[in-house]
């Protein structure tokens, strides 16, 4: 059976819950517990016969002998004494809830899953297929999913450029569903790897941060099918907060799309017992400036985990290039301690938020020094008359195939412009650092490129897509809006 013909008969089941109330996300975490259990029960027998620490009354056979009300009391009983076990274990069922209320239903899931031996598939398929689930369930834009969830496409063009080696670590701390461990997973994979790096990939590797419980579990079981760490082994994904405290190691590689929301912040409860939102100002001894900037935040916690010789790779949005006042200082200092060498300006319409304009800025981490370490800046605009959307026309591998080849991830230092004098309409071209300290607050958001529809009224995209141009401008318009009207509030506080 083929990757598309699973996914669809599994996500065929999400659509008959619906009319139960069971959204999409919901129903992805059932398709997580219930496939756990039947891989480790799998696992569990010949020719593998390994030890999966789920107790008997626990596992895979005792959910396929049981039948009505007894299999709905049972299950829910099951999720709640899984969550308490250590280990990966316990992160996939931490608060596990039983969404499935019809017993039937759950049957035929049960069913469903049990009719596959999961283990004799290949990783590779496995993967695929759980990445397609969680696509779809990106797809459903009401339940806000999309944002833990970064175009496979642009990940793999990431990984492309930078091109990890084996025996090096990468961390993720916003890790989401885990997108780019996949991707850097098959990229080291590529390489004849001996029986020690196979070990070290599979178990020393990856390491990140996820603060949702059922966003953690997606990605746990999601590097599992991939053949990531061990079902009975300690889980690499912290639930903690990733910028709360300075980084306990260093790594040799960052790859991130932190959080789309600007502004960190925390509940509390007032005095009259009603929830208030304060903003929350990371007091980091490692940071270069204090500010309630959630991206900004991310960025100086991004260099912080990186060693003396690590890379990174991080998404971020417009307002980290441009934004006065802790932003200006944050670039300053970023230029000055890293070598900051690409940035990769992205369109619109590739997100599954709408209002997103996002770049992706790689840098290397270097020792202290007298002089700044970026010396340029190289920009690559994939942006200016550029459209997509993810329904009709979808960004996709190929699309990027142009930046990954400029970039040239085998000897950046050997890079040819395709903007020149005589071809200003090239999209890839060099800045000095003396270019970029000039410009107003240090101003990174850099583009030359003239806009062609405002040129050629004849030929406007189709409507939809400008349509959804029109959505995300807007919306990307009220958000930065919002964003000055909250650091003023800050301010006058």
């Amino acid at each position: 059976m083929t990757e598309s013909v699973i996914v669809s008969k599994v996500w065929n089941f999400a659509h008959i819950l619906r009319d139960d109330g069971v959204g999409y996300g919901d129903y992805l975490e059932q398709i997580t517990f219930l496939l756990f259990l039947k891989m480790a029960d799998e696992y569990s027998k010949p020719p593998y016969d390994r030890d999966t620490i789920i107790p008997a009354e626990y596992n895979w056979d005792s959910l396929t002998s049981k039948r009505g009300a007894e299999l709905e009391q049972h299950y829910v009983y099951l999720l709640r004494e899984l969550g308490k076990s250590k280990g990966i274990l316990g992160q996939i069922f931490t608060k596990a809830q039983n969404k499935i209320q019809d017993p039937s239903k759950l049957s035929k899931i049960i069913d469903m899953i049990n009719k596959e031996q999961w283990s004799a598939l290949g990783a590779d398929l496995k993967g695929k297929i759980y990445e397609g689930l969680l696509e779809k369930n990106a797809e459903d834009t009401k339940s806000g999913a999309g944002q833990y969830f970064t175009p496979r496409a642009l990940i793999k063009a990431i990984v492309a450029c930078v091109a990890p080696q084996p025996e090096k670590t990468i961390i993720d701390p916003s890790c989401g569903t885990g997108g780019f461990f996949l991707a850097a997973f098959d990229h080291i994979a590529q390489y004849d790897l001996t029986k020690d790096q196979k070990a070290f990939l599979k178990n020393e590797t990856f390491f990140g941060n996820e603060i949702v419980s059922s966003t953690r579990r997606m990605c746990l079981m999601n590097m599992f099918l991939h053949n990531i760490g061990e079902m009975d082994g300690d889980s690499s994904i912290s639930s903690t907060d990733a910028l709360i405290s300075e980084a306990e190691r260093q790594y040799d590689y960052v790859l991130a799309n932190p959080p789309f929301g600007k502004k960190s912040s925390m509940s509390s409860t007032n005095k009259e017992g009603e929830q208030e939102k304060q903003d929350l100002n990371y007091n980091r001894q490692d940071f270069w400036a204090s500010t309630s900037n959630k991206q900004l935040n991310f960025l100086q916690h991004i260099i912080s985990l990186l060693n003396t010789t690590g890379e990174a790779a991080v998404v971020l949005p417009d307002n980290v290039l441009f934004e006065a006042g802790a932003g200006e200082t944050i670039r300053k200092e970023l230029m000055r301690t890293t070598d900051l060498h690409t940035i990769l300006r992205l369109p619109t319409g590739i997100f599954y938020a709408n209002g997103v304009k996002a770049n992706v800025l790689f840098f290397d981490n270097k020792p202290g020094a007298k002089e700044p370490w970026t010396k340029e800046v190289w920009v690559y605009d994939y942006r200016t008359n550029v459209h997509h959307t993810l329904k009709k026309k979808p960004m996709r591998q190929e699309h990027l195939d142009d930046f990954v080849k400029l970039y040239n991830p085998k000897n950046r230092h050997q890079r040819q412009a395709t903007w020149t004098e005589t071809n200003p309409e090239g999209r890839w071209r060099k800045f000095t650092y003396e270019e970029i300290i000039q410009r107003d607050k240090t101003n990174l958001d850099i583009f030359w490129l003239k806009d062609k529809d405002l040129m050629d009224l004849d030929n406007l995209p189709e409507p939809d897509v400008l349509a959804n141009e029109i959505i995300d401008n807007i919306t990307a318009g009220l958000n930065s809006f919002k964003q000055i009207m909250e650091t003023l509030g800050g301010e006058k506080g």
